[in-house]
């Protein structure tokens, strides 16, 4: 098969599509999270403790939702974790239309989690299971490039949509990819480890062994200021901006748009990158490097008008769009028998960092130690930071890796 059909054949795109939907909905609570609680009953500081508390769920959710579909990701096949998923949190998202009490609206949000918790994970191992060493890379880069745009489009259909509306679209967009998937064929490296009896998603081979653990560790944490930089300071820019005394109104679909418009440029920046450096290990410390010098210009937008935060949204976006290099490279650090395993639950577990990230911000530094928003949000940012380029640091180089092979 020749490259450019490799890269553009129908498992590939399907997982892109399928990866553009998992970002809308993912990012919908971000965009109509105040219209939503408002509708609901909701006001003032509830606004935001609240909606923290259900940001929290939702990732609790996809926390959970990794460990499950990652294993059955490797005991029954990538396939059955791209069709499971996806019904789960479709029908989340069509019910989550209709919430009317806080409660309802907590576990329609952990649902919708635990079934987004399997889409990425299940669509990058085939990805990188059918395409060829050299190929890997422009793959996922395709598959992110076109995931993380969905994000885009969430948060334009927010400025013009009812909250209501937003997740109904989600909820149907997911069903009518579900129709596409049938046309997507299962890893051969999978089905070949499936014949040979490997031991399959076993958790005992990922726990148990000092050095692999510490791998699947280092790639987790070097992916937390990614969920920081989105699910803290784009997520809350309205308390934040209100603190720093911003000149407008900040809207969460616009701070949304123009920071995942920042995410798809930047995992199309690295992903390419990559490719012409041969290194995964160099781009995923550099674009660190970066993430921590846009959020270095927060604080500084002190008076400003709104459009600087809505650019300076932008500038966390593009620095911390190093997504796809860091999931390929997770994926490409384990073998075929817990590669879904591995490939699922790290971005999950990256997402749901975000709870102790939150907590930190929120509660040691704002509540406990009386810090106001804005340094507690940039006191949480250098403890990010310093833990991720440490676990950077750790990683070995697997770009051009071989990935025929098993743990055991």
């Amino acid at each position: 098969m020749k490259k450019s059909s490799a890269i553009f054949s129908i498992p590939v795109l399907v997982a892109a599509l399928g990866y553009f939907v998992d970002i809308y909905d993912l990012v919908l609570f971000g965009i109509y999270r105040v219209p939503s609680l408002k509708s609901i009953g909701l006001s003032g500081d509830e606004l935001e403790s609240v909606g923290r508390l259900l940001l929290n769920i939702q990732m609790i959710g996809m926390l959970i939702g990794g460990f499950f579909w990652g294993i059955l990701g490797d005991k029954k096949g990538r396939l059955s974790v791209l069709f499971g998923s996806i019904i789960v949190y479709s029908i989340a998202n069509l019910l989550n239309a209709f919430v009317t009490t806080p409660e309802e609206y907590m576990a329609l949000r952990f649902f919708a989690g635990f079934g987004l918790a399997g889409e990425l994970g299940a669509g990058i191992t085939l990805v990188a299971e059918i395409l060829k060493k050299e190929d890997r890379g422009w793959g996922t880069t395709l598959v992110a490039t076109v995931g993380v745009s969905g994000a885009v489009v969430g948060g334009l259909l927010g400025t013009k949509v009812s909250w209501q509306t937003g997740y109904i679209i989600g909820g149907v967009l997911g069903l009518l990819l579900l129709f596409l998937r049938f046309g997507v064929f299962e890893s051969g490296m999978y089905k070949t480890a499936k014949k040979e009896d490997a031991a399959m998603g076993s958790l005992s081979l990922l726990f148990a062994n000092a050095q692999r653990l510490k791998r699947y560790l280092y790639c987790m944490l070097a992916g937390l200021p990614i969920w920081y930089g989105v699910g803290i300071l784009v997520f809350f820019s309205p308390e934040l901006g209100k603190e720093l005394g911003i000149v407008g109104e900040i809207k969460p679909p616009l701070a949304v748009t123009w920071a995942y418009v920042g995410v798809t440029l930047g995992d199309l920046g690295s992903g390419l990158l990559s490719q012409f450096m041969k290194s995964r290990i160099k781009v995923i410390k550099i674009f660190i490097i970066a993430t921590a010098l846009a959020v270095a210009c927060y604080p500084f937008l002190r008076g400003a008008d709104v459009s600087w935060m809505y650019f300076v949204c932008f500038l966390i976006g593009t620095a911390s769009g190093y997504w796809v290099v860091l999931i390929t490279t997770s994926s490409e650090q384990f073998g075929t028998n817990i590669r879904a395993t591995v490939t699922t639950t790290v971005p999950n577990f990256i997402r749901a960092s975000l709870v102790p990230v939150s907590l930190i911000y929120g509660a040691l530094f704002n509540e406990w130690l009386g810090y106001d928003k804005i340094t507690s949000a940039m006191l949480t940012g250098v403890i990010v930071f310093a833990i991720a380029l440490y676990s950077a640091f750790q990683l070995k180089e697997t770009f051009g890796k071989d990935l025929n092979y098993y743990e055991h």
